[in-house]
């Protein structure tokens, strides 16, 4: 089974992932990884930290002269920020918003919850969006595309695009904030200029699409297994997202079922469907449509203008302490997003169709396309 692991702190010496259950024979670019690792530390709104660090992945085991060799790949980026623990001062002000507090109850760590904040930080993300980009790369060949991108910052949201993936992604890539809508996007800019004069932070939510995604990936008969509950998870687990919505599942909670499901169609001996509100799953199964994800965000919670807190080690009423912060991470997410993603897709790919080799996998799965389209004969 796919499964990976991450261990570092956010100011300690590096940044280690293993990821284990990877076939063989697919071809790894470290070169594309960081290039996705930069986009990560891009985005508008983004504080001083990502003007410090320049991350660059080591892969130092699982590749063979190019490609995967089926061994666990582990993975290395270090931190050019690095504190020594021995000189950093005590905290003991937790944050509202944070772990600072409910982690340092549960560790024991009220004189001083410095390793909660190490380890809670959104700096680990860096290594899931290196494992991710792995993930892609397999996916992509087997023409299984991943999309991440922007839909809402603060109260601004893009309109719904239906475009081709080349030209989602160049508008993607052209964009500050990551939103695929240039006149949305400038309108981003202008509200993050805005929260930052204002010495604010804001919120938003991002979306993910996969395309040409098989239909019978995941699983109904255990909760665990269905693709929907996984893809959860795994959003869910980024810092700052608060909710995750399948396809139209807050506009559908709304509508009649009438108005909500997707019809099944037949066109040229191939079953299709009328829509996508379903966002390619159903039943906890990919249904061969899109696969459309959202997560959002909460706003940044380290303020300029700070929230009241206690002294744990006093019991004293103060101000929240201000560390250096952004004023908004959705687009950064927007990008882990994408790899979490990309991940579980990988894992339920390999479930079904093999997991030693990439041509096994490719031949396994153009015969199960082959079948698919050919449903209904004329």
């Amino acid at each position: 089974m796919l499964k990976y692991f991450t261990a570092g702190d956010s100011h300690g010496a590096a940044l280690m992932g293993i990821l284990e259950g990877f076939p063989a024979h697919v071809p790894i670019s470290e070169n594309r990884i960081n290039q996705i690792l930069a986009r990560r530390q891009g985005g508008y709104g983004r504080g001083v930290r990502m003007q410090m660090e320049y991350d660059q992945v080591r892969l130092i085991s699982g590749i063979w002269r190019g490609k995967s060799s089926g061994a666990p790949i582990g993975l290395l980026i270090h931190n050019k920020s690095m504190h020594d623990a021995a000189t950093v001062p005590p905290r003991t002000v937790p944050r509202p918003g944070h772990a600072d507090l409910a982690g340092a109850w549960k560790y024991g760590f009220e004189d001083d919850f410095n390793p909660i904040i190490e380890r809670a930080s959104a700096r680990e993300t860096a290594m899931r969006v290196a494992i991710g980009a792995i993930c892609q790369m397999l996916l992509a060949e087997c023409q299984i595309e991943v999309v991440g991108h922007v839909r809402q910052i603060g109260s601004i949201q893009a309109p719904k695009l239906n475009l081709p993936t080349d030209e989602l992604r160049r508008l993607i890539m052209q964009s500050p904030v990551y939103c695929a809508d240039p006149i949305t996007s400038e309108r981003m800019v202008q509200l993050v200029d805005n929260a930052q004069k204002t010495g604010d932070t804001l919120g938003g939510s991002f979306e993910v699409i996969t395309f040409n995604t098989p239909p019978g990936l995941g699983s109904h008969v255990h909760y665990e297994s269905r693709l929907d509950a996984r893809l959860a998870l795994h959003l869910m687990s980024i810092p700052s997202v608060k909710a995750v919505e399948i396809g139209e599942g807050v506009k559908g909670s709304q509508q009649p079922g009438s108005q909500m499901h997707d019809a099944i169609l037949v066109d040229s001996g191939t079953v299709v469907r009328g829509s996508n509100r379903a966002g390619g799953i159903e039943g906890g199964i990919s249904n061969g449509q899109p696969i459309v994800v959202r997560a959002y965000l909460k706003p940044i919670p380290t303020l300029r203008q700070p929230l009241p807190s206690v002294d744990l080690a006093t019991g004293v009423r103060t101000p929240a302490p201000y560390i250096r912060s952004d004023v908004m991470v959705v687009p950064a997410a927007a990008v882990v997003g994408e790899a979490v993603v990309a991940f579980v897709i990988a894992q339920a790919l390999l479930e079904k169709f093999g997991s030693d080799t990439l041509p096994e996998i490719q031949e396994h799965l153009k015969f199960y396309r082959n079948k698919m389209k050919n449903r209904f004969p004329s």
